[in-house]
């Protein structure tokens, strides 16, 4: 029996959609036949629809099209055409290189919020989320809200509570998402410029923002990747290996699909001597350092219930080998001769090649070369699993997270104080934790599922400077969700004042230290209309 929902759809549609889409009736499917453009662009929407991605094609964009001379396409039958030069050179020769060539666009549905990150893992692939931030989660799909329903924990004598109170975090987060509404409305007032969309949506964000919290971590969300063959082959070793059945079974269901347009380059996931000895590999490699962890560090009782950014490591160094790094492409001096040179100069000298470097950088897509690529920072982040969801995303850094479980406590948005919520989310808490210490004894695996997103999580972040001026710049907008804001706030101040690092600091022009607004997503919305407008005129 499937975990999942399927979708119906009427037979004039399913015509139209069976040429474009591997499947009709399965969460995972490949898009074919689709110009480039038109797959980039259903998935950018897809990230802020509540719909499937066959009902968005349908809704959204078929009208667009010109799909008469695709009449005849069924991609739903698969490939049937023979690939003899990839078979001999991938499988036979194993040239991992011809894998990097070919590309899918892959729809992933009906995700729980813990398997999006087993998806999200990788860093050579794309990807786009559904956010929590703009779609509401308080309807029923089929009679039920989103959320996955492991089947071992539903055939289990806590079936029943597993889903009663799954339920009920969901129903209050639908009782409170209208109420926070209000609240905004009365403390932020509409400004006579503004139009009542561009209003409108910027309080429906705020408020999902104070209310996603509720969320447990079995709340489902849809995933878009396009990544290579290779990309999928690892990700798929991966997932085999995974100690979550949905992810094990997930896999299952994406190889079937990709198979379906790229089955060279996936052949060797499932044979016994080549991806099967892989996927044990790290199945075993992670069995034997949880046993190796827990006999070193025991199991451990002591939990900080305070969120926190550490910087744990840096290089004292770092500001002088950016320096040097910066001059070693306009030079013909060997490393060492330059870094001795520069650790000669005045500090305005090595300031002067920082500017020149950075150059005038109008926006924060303005970026300077790879020498930034020579510090590096490592942060220990303890904050709540939702801020986490989006920092995780940011694909040119190393990422290492700690089981989720309610023991670090949770963070409850000023919001929710503010508008006298503070009981009905705070019973919303204890009944997450309730079901968590429930589940584990005998789902330890599944048991995070009932964890809300408002619980904090362990986890650190290591990247170069680069990577920092990326992520910082762009996660601290006004427009971003005030948790991860916070965070990328305090891991430029560490760089600046723990590490040392001004210079480096200071070329991150764009890092935005301004409090909360009064409504993020205003200034956003309004440039939105206004584009809207300028490409109607």
């Amino acid at each position: 029996m499937t975990p999942y929902l399927v979708e119906e759809f009427t037979p004039s549609e399913q015509d139209v959609l069976r040429r474009y889409f591997t499947n009709l009736d399965q969460p995972v499917f490949a898009l074919v036949n689709l110009p480039e453009v038109v797959k980039g662009a259903l998935f950018a929407r897809y990230s802020r629809s509540s719909k499937s991605l066959r009902r968005l094609f349908l809704d959204e964009f078929v009208g667009e099209l010109d799909i008469e001379g695709d009449a005849s396409v069924d991609a739903t039958i698969g490939m049937r055409r023979a690939e003899d030069l990839y078979e001999k050179v991938f499988v036979e020769y194993g040239d991992d290189s011809v894998a990097q060539l070919g590309g899918v666009h892959l729809a992933c549905e009906q995700a729980s919020n813990l398997l999006t990150k087993v998806l999200e893992w990788g860093r050579l692939a794309a990807y786009l989320e559904q956010s929590t931030r703009y779609i509401p989660y308080d309807t029923r799909f089929g009679g039920r809200y989103r959320y996955f329903r492991d089947p071992s924990v539903l055939s289990s004598s806590l079936g029943t509570r597993y889903v009663g109170d799954l339920d009920r975090l969901f129903d209050t987060y639908a009782a409170l998402t209208p109420l926070i509404g209000e609240h905004i409305r009365r403390v932020s007032p509409k400004s006579a410029g503004d139009s009542d969309f561009v209003y409108r949506n910027a309080v429906r964000a705020k408020a999902l923002d104070a209310v996603r919290g509720i969320l447990p971590a079995a709340a489902q969300s849809n995933v878009g990747i396009y990544g290579s063959g290779q990309s999928y082959e690892q990700l798929l070793l991966r997932m085999r290996a995974d100690p979550l059945p949905e992810a094990r079974y997930y896999a299952r269901l994406m190889l079937t699909e990709l198979r379906k347009v790229i089955p060279s380059f996936v052949r060797r996931v499932d044979l016994e001597d080549r991806g099967g000895a892989v996927s044990r590999y790290l199945a075993e490699n992670r069995s034997n350092m949880e046993a190796v962890a827990n006999d070193l560090l025991g199991v451990s009782d002591i939990y900080d219930d305070e969120a926190r950014v550490e910087l744990v490591d840096f290089d004292p160094d770092a500001e002088v080998k950016m320096v040097t790094a910066m001059l070693y492409p306009f030079s013909h001096l060997s490393e060492r001769d330059i870094e001795h040179r520069v650790r000669a100069m005045t500090v305005e000298d090595r300031l002067h090649v920082i500017r020149a470097y950075t150059g005038d950088r109008s926006n924060r897509r303005h970026r300077p070369g790879r020498a930034l690529e020579r510090p590096f920072y490592r942060f220990d982040v303890l904050a709540d699993y939702g801020a986490f969801r989006d920092l995780q995303r940011h694909r040119m850094l190393t990422v290492e997270w700690q089981t989720l479980n309610p023991h670090h406590g949770f963070t409850r948005p000023p919001l929710v104080d503010e508008a006298g919520l503070t009981e009905p989310f705070d019973q919303a808490m204890y009944r997450s934790a309730e079901l968590y210490e429930a589940i584990r004894s005998e789902f330890p695996t599944q048991a995070p599922y009932a964890v809300a997103l408002a619980y904090r999580v362990r986890f650190n972040l290591n990247l170069n400077a680069r990577s920092a001026m990326h992520t910082l710049e762009l996660r601290t907008t006004p427009q971003g969700h005030p948790a991860y804001r916070r965070v990328a706030q305090q891991m430029h101040r560490l760089i600046a004042e723990k590490a040392g690092h001004k210079a480096v600091a200071a070329m991150m022009l764009f890092v935005n230290h301004s409090s909360e607004a009064d409504l993020e997503r205003l200034e956003a919305e309004r440039r939105a209309e206004a584009k809207r407008a300028g490409s109607t005129a």
